[in-house]
């Protein structure tokens, strides 16, 4: 009888674990994700209003993916990182002129240390945002 409780005690340790490390992952992912969107959206309201045009009726403001790198290492200066570690701009470009995509990336490390689990998993997102003018 006490091996299978002491079994059935392990497998929830392990269970708890599991979860507590997976939600832990899922809100660092989407504290990273929410730099990298603010990231993106700084850079694509970041152009030169004297290269504005207007492009079949419509204003167009066109980025440059030196502009949209320079942005984006400004905000992630001004801003907080507080609580994530490592975060890295792995890239920020401009694929067509209208749109500013920003990749980060940060360290995670769990909650409870495991030899189940990672002792450290670097996260990788990316963000995009477009220039709006009317």
């Amino acid at each position: 009888m006490m091996p299978l409780f002491g079994g059935a005690t392990v497998l929830l340790l392990v269970m708890v674990l599991g979860v507590v490390g997976a939600s832990s992952l899922l809100v660092e992912r989407q504290r990273l994700y929410s730099l990298a969107d603010g990231a993106a959206v700084f850079a694509s309201e970041n152009f030169d209003p004297a290269q504005v045009s207007r492009v079949n009726s419509r204003p167009r403001a066109p980025l440059t993916t030196n502009r949209v790198r320079q942005s984006a290492r400004e905000f992630l200066q001004r801003v907080s990182s507080e609580g994530l570690d490592g975060v890295l701009l792995e890239s920020a470009h401009t694929p067509d002129g209208w749109h500013a995509e920003v990749t980060l990336s940060s360290v995670w490390s769990p909650p409870g240390v495991s030899d189940f689990f990672p002792d450290t998993l670097r996260i990788r997102v990316e963000a995009r945002a477009q220039t709006f003018l009317r």
